[in-house]
């Protein structure tokens, strides 16, 4: 298994709730074929240009270990949701 680090930006207007649940919706994907260490909530942060009409977006970081067919999987599933206004994965090296 790798390790990975992935970054998703939330629309800035999903309010606390709603960021709760995506981060549990994406913890329990990742938990069905890796392991999930450390999710890290940012809060909201300026963008540095507009991504779909904001200025601002809730960052959170989740790092964590993982065979590499779940990652095409984890992006399928931010890009099916709307929340999520942009996203990157990167493989972390040992």
């Amino acid at each position: 298994m790798n390790q990975y680090e992935s970054v998703i930006i939330i629309n800035p207007n999903v309010d606390e709730e709603g960021i709760k649940s995506l981060i549990q919706k994406f913890t329990n994907l990742i938990n069905t074929d890796g392991k999930l260490e450390k999710v890290e909530e940012l809060g909201k942060r300026k963008l540095a240009y507009e991504v779909q009409k904001n200025k601002e977006g809730s960052y959170v970081v989740f790092n964590f270990e993982a065979n590499s067919n779940l990652i095409a999987e984890l992006e399928r599933n931010y890009r099916i949701t709307d929340e999520v206004i942009k996203f990157m994965t990167i493989k972390v090296e040992k």
